[in-house]
């Protein structure tokens, strides 16, 4: 059974990782998105593209998910 991905979040930045069994062991990928409603009355959407002042945001969330990834790797150990 595939586990679930972690998720974590900044804001409306968030990364969500997946880790994947190989028979060197586990890797893992992530994907970056933005979260917005289009208009008040809609449902929370994503993109994959980030404006001017998301960057910041999306450097210390991928310092984040380094960090994760890093304890994961370390616990399995």
């Amino acid at each position: 059974m595939a586990k679930k991905p972690h998720e974590i979040r900044i804001g409306r930045i968030k990364a969500t990782i997946w880790e994947n069994e190989t028979q060197n062991g586990s890797r893992f990928n992530t994907k970056f998105s933005r979260l917005y409603k289009p208009d008040a009355e809609s449902e929370w959407a994503e993109s994959d593209s980030f404006g001017r002042d998301d960057l910041l945001i999306l450097a210390k969330l991928a310092s984040r998910v380094h960090d994760w990834i890093f304890e994961q790797k370390r616990d399995g150990e």
